[in-house]
């Protein structure tokens, strides 16, 4: 339990609460939940307890008032009243920024997410004894019992409000305050005060607790203007009110009588900060009994302030006397300094254990917990700082260079003394700046008061480069700039660099300034919404130096972006940064830079998206094929997106397509149809007809897909010999033939169409393939007519081996029809008979060796798919497997395999067949 040191204190002689002199107090544990702390109080005196009498029928108040009335004080002369009003009329001026002004801004700076709670204190319901006696003993008796009542009602905590929950609970309090005055209600009235001041107390939601202080003494100073305002209408005499400036002596002794009341009723408060706060909101009130109350009363009220142990709720008591001192007495400066060097007194009380174990349990780091206090500070300074001489606000400043970790009183006087002083000794002030602790309150905010400040009055001409100087080094270090300060530096670098085309000496260091706010800024919304960025990158004249950055920026998008965006601001932004690049390629352009180009806009295309709408999405790839079309990985990526879209129209509709979404993926369908004839690379054109035309059959737009599958034979008489890849000549064979079997792997499953004949695409490609012409030295033409056999032998199963989901196959269109099976082997024989003739062109000596590997592959193509019960190919197969070891250039080993897998089907059921042929299958030596 602490101990209470008495502390004797001269209030004058009549001060209201003078007859308790209080010459011991000890502390006295309080049971009722909620109280700090108070005192019981004993005198060595003979003064009469003003209580005691509570049951002999005399009112105390009557008492105090006759045995302490403070219109016995001599008045002072006219001319020291009219001096003393013109001080106070002409103390504050319009100059002064007053408290309203800031309360908006508080209010908007503070707030939180958390939840908060408020505890409002209920009137007792206990019964009133009813006893017969006097009336001034009754009313006595009653007047007691409402002033205990105030503290020892049932207490009711809302849990779990929200800020603005928070705020409208107390607007209803400040309601019920001017609904209970209204109604004559005064101790209800007075009892919601001190319920509200009790909530100043609490500081669980820390970085709320300005904004409640603005809440909460709006409330006070509604009270107070109601007690001022009740008593001075009791001072009405004959319909004459009193004269602004009144003196004591003009108060009636009703009126006194009742200020004396709210006195003592205020006086009766157990809790420390609510006896604090309502008695200062009624200050003004002591104009009624006393020409020197006030300033009596201010240094008792700052001296209470020390009773308050938490450093923030403390300093936030001292700005609201220092205000209701502005307001009611602002020449007593005295007491305004007292204020402020007392809480410097206790400054060390921020970095001590019981605030830092405070801000842990809430999470609270130090910087924010810092700024809590300069609402407060600020304020108390602004009034200290008010026409004060400089040989004072010279003395503020050289107290606040003696404490450590002074950031916060400095960042203060910065922003409450005057402009010119500041300036005048802005060095001085940037050497307090450097002395600071980083970790504390930044170093950034400190230099933004001094140039506020600098900005308004100019700094010594011999110092300025210096200032500049020193301010730079920290304006360097700073990141994570906000978007407002962002546009402020880009709109300067143009407003002075525009002038005589300045920009076009200073590439370079424009250019460090966009890799600069890329490199911190990745959200592309917020840099887009940059008002002066587009404008900046317009200063790159230079086409070589726009391109780069352009290119910069697109590198920081692809590789920060994390999600796909269909937000327009950065669509917009962006397709004039490609289109900038793109329009930069000419015929000069080297083929690594069109890539670079091609990939950022690639990667930029595949990060928009406009979910479920798929028309704009499409119109979205429409647009782009059209600022693109002089880069050809770019228009390939178009179209792989398009039919990427199809596909996921498809899947959104299961593969039931309305009449719109069919009309879509025609569009879409008709996309790729238009854009492909538009690409330079043969075999890109291909794969990308292929690619197109299944995706048209997978949504049943059958006739656009026999278009691009007509589109690619048609094509494939134009492939050259020889093709560029990777910068090298290659022959074109190898590419042509992985292209045409993945074509006929798709022409298995391709309807024909109705009026075309049977197999119509089959049939074409056969005789593009076989009037190309094929290099002397080369098999492909073979291979590509072994994997027809492939295909031909596919077709004849009743059942093919896969479909396309809705969309009828050849096996469903036939279904094994006599005919079909008659052209099918018809075009079987023609191809056999196309292989067996160059097989017989290799029968020269240096051909050998490619005559024995082709027969051998003919030969495992109809081992697989051939018939071998047909007594012709039964002969042909062996044939070929004599033809391959004829000359001595058959791989042993892989015949001896071969034979051995013959002999393992033979096994099987229905495959006997392959006995005999076995049998009729030698192996040779090689002797």
């Amino acid at each position: 339990m602490c101990k209470l040191e008495s502390v004797p204190l001269d209030f004058g002689d009549y001060h209201p609460l003078k007859p308790i002199t209080v010459t011991e107090s000890k502390t006295k544990k309080m049971t009722r939940k909620g109280s700090t702390s108070s005192t019981s109080s004993s005198s060595s005196s003979s003064m009469m307890d003003p209580l005691s009498s509570v049951l002999d029928g005399t009112d105390p108040l009557s008492l105090f008032a006759a045995a302490a009335d403070p219109v016995t004080t001599a008045p002072p002369t006219d001319g020291a009243r009219r001096k003393r009003d013109k001080d106070e009329s002409s103390a504050v001026g319009s100059d002064f920024e007053p408290w309203s002004s800031k309360r908006g801004e508080i209010l908007a700076r503070y707030t939180t997410t958390e939840k908060l709670s408020i505890n409002l204190y209920m009137g007792s319901e206990k019964g009133k004894a009813t006893t017969t006696g006097s009336a001034v003993s009754e009313k006595v008796r009653t007047r007691l019992e409402e002033l205990d009542d105030l503290e020892e009602g049932s207490q009711k905590e809302l849990l779990n409000l929200t800020q603005q929950d928070y705020m409208n609970r107390i607007e209803e309090l400040n309601q019920s305050l001017k609904d209970a005055w209204s109604s004559d209600q005064k101790v209800k009235a007075l009892k919601i005060v001190i319920q509200c001041s009790k909530l100043l107390s609490d500081t669980t939601v820390i970085q709320f607790y300005p904004s409640k202080f603005v809440l909460i003494t709006d409330i006070l100073d509604t009270f107070g203007k109601l007690v001022y305002e009740r008593i001075l209408s009791m001072c009405v005499d004959n319909r004459v009110s009193l004269p602004d400036n009144f003196s004591p002596e003009s108060v009636n002794d009703t009126a006194k009588e009742t200020c004396l009341n709210w006195f003592f009723k205020i006086a009766s408060i157990r809790e420390l900060i609510p006896r604090f706060y309502v008695e200062a909101a009624i200050l003004k009130c002591n104009k009624f009994l006393s020409k020197t109350g006030i300033s009596e009363c201010l240094p008792r009220l700052t001296s209470m302030i020390r009773g308050i142990g938490d450093p923030l709720v403390a300093v936030y008591a001292r700005a609201y006397l220092c205000r209701v001192g502005m307001e009611v007495a602002p020449q007593l400066k005295e007491s305004l300094n007292k204020n402020f060097f007392d809480f410097l007194l206790t400054f060390k009380q921020i970095h001590g254990d019981t605030v830092q174990n405070q801000l842990v349990v809430q999470c609270v780091e130090i910087p924010l917990y810092l700024t809590l206090y300069s609402p407060a500070i600020d304020w108390i300074l602004q009034c200290i700082a008010y026409h004060a001489p400089d040989v004072l606000l010279t003395e503020m400043m050289e107290r606040c260079k003696k404490l450590g970790n002074n950031a916060l009183l400095l960042n203060s006087v910065m922003s409450a003394f005057r402009a010119e002083f500041i300036a005048a000794r802005s060095m001085d002030f940037i050497a307090m700046i450097k002395e600071c602790d980083e970790s504390g309150f930044p170093k950034h905010l400190l230099f933004r008061s001094l140039g506020l400040n600098l900005a308004l009055a100019d700094p010594p001409e011999n110092d300025r480069l210096q200032i500049l100087n020193e301010a730079w080094k920290v304006i360097t270090k700073l990141k994570n700039p906000q978007k407002r300060e962002v546009n402020t530096v880009l709109a300067d670098v143009i407003k002075h660099m525009t002038p005589d085309r300045a920009f076009e000496d200073a590439y370079p260091q424009l250019q460090s300034i966009i890799q600069k706010v890329i490199t911190y800024i990745y959200d592309f919304a917020l840099l887009f919404s940059v008002e002066k960025f587009l404008p900046f990158l317009d200063m790159f004249q230079k086409e070589s130096v726009r391109v780069e950055v352009c290119k910069c920026i697109m590198e920081s998008f692809i590789k920060h972006q994390q999600e796909p965006t269909k937000d327009p601001v950065i669509l917009n932004a962006l397709l004039h940064i490609c289109k900038t690049m793109h329009d930069s390629v000419n015929a000069l352009t080297l083929e690594d830079e069109k890539r670079t180009l091609a990939t950022l806009i690639n990667g930029f295309i595949k990060m928009v998206s406009f979910g479920r709408d798929f028309e704009q999405q499409l119109s979205f790839y429409v647009e782009a094929r059209s600022m693109f079309c002089n880069l050809e990985p770019v228009l390939v990526q178009l179209i792989h997106s398009v039919n990427q879209l199809a596909m996921e129209t498809r899947r959104v509709m299961k593969g039931n397509h309305s009449r719109k979404t069919a009309a879509f993926v025609r569009a879409c369908v008709a996309f790729c149809f238009i854009t492909i004839p538009s690409l330079s690379s043969i075999f890109t054109r291909l794969n990308l007809y292929l690619h197109s035309g299944q995706v048209a059959l997978a949504n049943q737009c059958l006739s656009q897909a026999d278009a691009f599958f007509k589109a690619a034979v048609s094509l494939v008489p134009e492939v050259p010999k020889m093709i560029s890849v990777d910068g090298k000549m290659r022959p074109s064979d190898a590419f042509l033939l992985e292209f045409l079997c993945n074509f006929f792997s798709t022409l298995l499953v391709v309807p024909d169409h109705p009026e075309q004949g049977v197999l119509f695409l089959v049939r074409g490609l056969l005789n593009v393939i076989q009037d190309y012409t094929w290099e002397d030295n080369s098999d492909d033409k073979v291979r590509i007519y072994t994997n027809v056999l492939h295909l031909l032998s596919a077709m004849t199963q009743e059942a093919f081996i896969y479909h396309v989901d809705k969309v009828d196959s050849n096996d469903t269109l036939y279904g094994g029809d006599s005919k079909f099976l008659a052209e099918i082997n018809k075009l079987s024989e023609t191809v056999v008979s196309q292989i067996l003739d160059h097989l017989k062109t290799l029968g020269k000596e240096e051909t050998l060796k490619r005559q024995s590997q082709l027969a051998h592959y003919f030969f495992n193509t109809i081992l697989a798919h051939g018939d071998l019960r047909n007594n012709r190919l039964n002969q042909l197969s062996v044939n070929l497997w004599n033809l391959a070891q004829k000359h001595g250039f058959a791989d042993t080993k892989t015949m001896v395999k071969t034979l051995e897998y013959i002999k393992r089907r033979s096994k099987q059921p229905e495959m006997s067949h392959f006995t005999d042929l076995a049998l009729r299958l030698p192996l040779q030596s090689r002797t």
